[in-house]
C-alpha cells in the first residue's frame, strides 16, 4: 500500500473560506477515488492561509481488474440492436455467450477490464478536482481562464514517494505541472524544497516555519494569549470566532502583548472590543472582576530579532488612531439627544419599497404600542418611548463607523440622557434574537419593541413579493421569523399572529394594495409553520404532529399550539393513541374507497332510526357524548383531557368493527354506517387531522 500527498499552493486563502475548502477537497478527492474504484485507510485534509492539502494512506499502486457480466439482445434480435451490444462491449459475437432465460434466448458478454496504475487515475482526479473545487468566489489572472480563489501557484502531488509526471489540465487553457517541490513560510523560509512523504512534508514545513495543522494554531494562539494574559493578572476574553479567522491568517502563530492607552478606557468597551476584533483581530483581556483590561494580543505571523517590539509599537499605533475616531465619534453622538436625532431617520432608506427608516419607526411604535397588550408588564408609554427612539443611532458617528454596535450605542446615549432603564436596555435587544444562539430579550418593554420590529419587516417584504428562496433570503426574513418564534414562545405569549399581522400590514396605509395585503397574511402562517418545525425539530419534536395540529385548527397562537402538540404526542406514546390511530386509517380508508365507488360523498348526518345494532348505537352515542365535550375542552383549553376524551372512544370504535358489516346488503343500513364511519374521522379531526401523523 501507498501513501499520496496532494497539495495545492497559492495566493492567501481568505480565512472565512479555509474550513470549507479542506472539507471539499476531502469530499471531491474521496469521490475521484471511489469512483476509480480504490480503497483507502485513511483521508486527512489540511489548510493554511497559502496551501490546501490532502493526505491518502493505504492506496494500492493498481486499480482492481474489472470482470463485468453484461446482458444483450434478444439471439433472433435485430442486427442493428446486436451491432450496438457489440459496440458497447467491445466484444466480437464469437466472444459472446447465448443463454436461455424465462423471455428466450439471449446474448451475454463478459467484460474483462484490466486495472490501471493508481498514478495514472490520480492525475485525473486531481484535474477534477481544481475544474470542480466550489469557491464561493474565484478570480482569473494573467492571460488563463482557469478560476481559483487567489493564483495558484504550483501543484505538488506525491505517489508512492514521487513526484507524478503530467500535469493536471482543469480546462482547455490551463496546464499545470506537476511537482515535488513545495515551499515555507512567505518571508522566513520561501525558498522550494522536495517532500516525498507526508510525514517529510509535515516534518520540513514546520521547520520552514509552517504549522500545518489548524487545531495545532489554534492551540498555540490560545495557549500563547493566556500565558501572556496571566502574566499580567489579566484573563483573555473568551472569543472562539475570533480564534478561528486568526488561525487562517497565519501559518507560524507569534503571539504579543500591547497596551490600549488609558485615555481611552472610557470608550464603552463594545465600541474598544469592536474596534480592536472587527478592524484590527486582537483580542481583548479583561481583569479579575471581568472589566475590560488596557491591553490587547496581537497574532503576528513572522518572528523578529527584537521579539516583536517594533510590530507591537504599529500595531499600537494604529489602534490608537482607530480608537481616536471612536473617542470623537463618542463625545461628539453625546451632545445631540437620541429624540433630535429621529427626524434625520428620513434621509435613511429602509427599502425602496417599503419607505424610510422613519416610516418604519412610526409603524414600529404603533405596532409595538398595540402588541404590547399581549405582554404582560409592558408599560404602555415605555413602549413607545424605545420604539421611537430604537433606530435613532443608525444616525450616529458612531453607528456609521461601526454598524454592528446599532442598538448598543444607542443604549449607551439613552443611559447618559437619563432614559428609563427599561426603555434604554429595549433600545439594545430589540434587534435580538438574532440567531439561535443569541439571547432572547424577556424584559417586556424589549420584547413588545422587538416584536414589533420583526413582524414590521415581516409583513412589508411578504407584500412586495420579497419572500426567501430556496438558499436566498437577503433580508434573512428566516432569521425574523425564528426570532418572533422565540420571542413568544420563551416568553409564553398569548399573541395571535394572524392578528399582528393584519395590524402591522393596516400600518403601511396604502402602500399596499387589498390583493397584496392578502397575499401576505395568506403566505405569512405557512412560512411561519416551517420555520416552527425547525425550531421544534431541534426539540426532538415531530414535524408530522405539527402538521397535523396546524392543518385544521388554523392555529396562530403558538404557546396553545404547542400545548396541543404535546398533547397529541404524549396520547400517541399510548397504546389507545397508537390503535385509536389505525381505527382512524381503518374508517378514514373505508370511507374513501367507498366514495370513491359510489362517486358520492357520505360526510352526512348519521340517521338515528337506522342504527339497528347495539355497537352502533353505543358508538354514535359516544360520538356525540364526545363531539360536546372537545369542544367545551378546547375552549378552555383542556388539552390532555381532551386526549383523555379520544381514548374512551376505542372500545366503542373496536366493538364495531368486530361485530358490525359496513357493506351491509340493505343500501340505507351501508349508507349509515358509511355516514357512521366519516363520523369518527371528523370527531378525530376536531383533535388534528390525524390523516397527517406518520407511522
Amino acid at each position: 500500500m501507498a501513501e499520496f500527498l496532494l497539495e495545492l499552493f497559492s495566493e492567501e486563502i481568505p480565512a472565512r473560506m479555509q474550513a470549507r475548502a479542506a472539507a471539499d477537497l476531502q469530499r471531491l478527492v474521496g469521490d475521484g477515488l471511489t469512483a476509480a474504484g480504490l480503497t483507502w485507510s485513511g483521508l486527512t485534509p489540511f489548510v493554511t492561509p497559502r496551501r490546501l492539502a490532502v493526505a491518502v494512506d493505504g492506496l494500492p499502486t493498481r486499480t482492481p481488474d474489472v470482470k463485468e457480466e453484461r446482458k444483450g439482445p434478444k439471439v433472433d434480435a435485430p442486427q442493428a440492436a446486436i451491432d450496438g451490444f457489440l459496440r458497447a462491449t467491445g466484444l466480437s459475437l464469437d466472444r459472446c455467450e447465448a443463454r436461455e432465460t424465462p423471455k428466450g434466448k439471449v446474448w451475454f458478454a463478459v467484460v474483462e477490464r484490466p486495472g490501471r496504475p493508481t498514478a495514472e487515475v490520480l492525475e485525473q482526479v486531481i484535474g477534477r478536482v481544481l475544474a470542480e473545487m466550489p469557491w464561493p468566489k474565484s478570480m482569473t489572472w494573467g492571460e488563463g481562464r482557469f478560476r481559483w480563489v487567489r493564483p495558484l501557484h504550483h501543484v505538488l502531488a506525491v505517489f508512492d514517494g514521487q513526484p507524478l509526471r503530467g500535469a493536471a489540465e482543469p480546462e482547455p487553457h490551463s496546464r499545470f505541472v506537476f511537482t515535488g517541490m513545495t515551499r515555507g513560510h512567505r518571508f522566513m523560509a520561501p525558498d522550494a524544497f522536495p517532500v516525498h512523504s507526508v510525514a517529510e512534508y509535515r516534518e520540513r514545513l514546520a521547520a520552514a516555519k509552517v504549522v500545518l495543522d489548524r487545531e495545532e494554531r489554534k492551540r498555540l494562539i490560545l495557549d500563547g494569549a493566556n500565558a501572556l494574559a496571566e502574566a499580567e493578572g489579566l484573563a483573555l476574553r473568551p472569543d472562539p470566532g475570533l480564534v478561528e479567522e486568526v488561525a487562517g491568517l497565519v501559518e507560524w502563530p507569534v503571539v504579543r502583548l500591547g497596551r490600549i492607552d488609558d485615555g481611552f478606557m472610557a470608550v464603552p468597551d463594545e465600541v474598544l472590543v469592536s474596534s480592536m476584533r472587527t478592524h484590527q483581530r486582537y483580542f481583548a483581556l479583561v481583569d479579575g472582576e471581568g472589566r475590560l483590561a488596557p491591553r490587547f494580543v496581537v497574532v503576528a505571523n513572522t518572528e523578529t530579532d527584537d521579539g516583536g517590539a517594533a510590530m507591537v509599537a504599529g500595531n499600537e499605533r494604529v489602534l490608537r488612531a482607530r480608537l481616536s475616531d471612536a473617542k470623537f465619534f463618542w463625545d461628539q453622538d453625546r451632545q445631540v439627544r437620541l429624540a433630535d436625532r429621529v427626524p434625520r431617520l428620513e434621509q435613511v432608506v429602509f427599502h425602496a419599497k417599503l419607505g424610510t427608516m422613519a416610516e418604519k419607526v412610526e409603524r414600529m411604535t404603533a405596532l409595538a404600542a398595540d402588541l404590547a397588550s399581549a405582554v404582560p408588564g409592558a408599560p404602555l408609554d415605555r413602549v413607545r418611548s424605545a420604539a421611537t427612539l430604537a433606530k435613532a443611532d443608525l444616525v450616529t458617528g458612531m453607528v456609521g463607523e461601526f454598524p454592528e454596535l446599532q442598538g448598543v450605542m444607542g443604549r449607551y446615549y439613552a443611559v447618559e440622557e437619563g432614559e428609563d432603564p427599561t426603555v434604554a436596555d429595549a433600545i439594545a435587544q430589540h434587534y435580538a434574537p438574532q440567531g439561535p444562539a443569541d439571547a432572547c430579550p424577556s424584559a417586556p418593554v424589549a420584547v413588545a419593541v422587538a416584536l414589533a420590529d420583526k413582524v414590521d419587516t415581516l409583513v412589508g417584504f411578504f407584500a412586495i413579493d420579497e419572500k426567501p428562496t430556496g438558499s436566498r433570503d437577503p433580508y434573512a426574513l428566516r432569521r425574523a421569523a425564528l426570532g418572533v418564534i422565540r420571542l413568544v414562545l420563551e416568553n409564553r405569549l398569548r399573541l395571535p399572529l394572524g392578528a399582528a399581522f393584519a395590524t402591522a400590514l393596516a400600518l403601511y396605509g396604502d402602500r399596499f394594495d387589498a390583493a397584496r395585503r392578502e397575499a401576505a397574511q395568506r403566505v405569512l402562517p405557512a412560512f411561519f409553520a416551517d420555520r416552527l418545525k425547525v425550531t421544534l425539530k431541534e426539540q426532538g419534536v415531530r414535524h408530522d404532529l405539527i402538521d397535523a395540529v396546524f392543518a385544521l385548527s388554523a392555529e396562530d397562537d403558538l404557546v396553545r399550539l404547542l400545548a396541543r402538540v404535546a398533547a397529541l404526542g404524549t396520547f400517541l406514546a399510548t397504546d389507545d393513541g397508537a390503535n385509536l390511530l389505525v381505527a382512524y386509517r381503518r374508517a378514514a380508508n373505508i370511507v374513501r374507497i367507498e366514495e370513491k365507488k359510489d362517486k358520492a360523498s357520505h360526510d352526512r348526518p348519521v340517521d338515528p332510526d337506522l342504527l339497528v345494532e347495539d355497537e352502533e348505537k353505543k358508538l354514535a352515542a359516544r360520538l356525540n357524548d364526545a363531539l360536546e365535550l372537545l369542544d367545551r375542552q378546547f375552549d378552555t383549553e383542556a388539552f390532555e383531557p381532551a386526549m383523555a376524551t379520544l381514548a374512551a372512544l376505542r372500545g366503542a370504535i373496536d366493538a364495531f368493527f368486530d361485530r358490525v358489516t359496513v357493506n351491509a346488503e340493505d343500501p340505507a343500513l351501508r349508507a349509515n354506517r358509511l355516514a357512521l364511519l366519516n363520523r369518527i374521522v371528523g370527531t378525530m379531526n376536531r383533535v388534528a387531522d390525524f390523516s397527517r401523523i406518520e407511522g
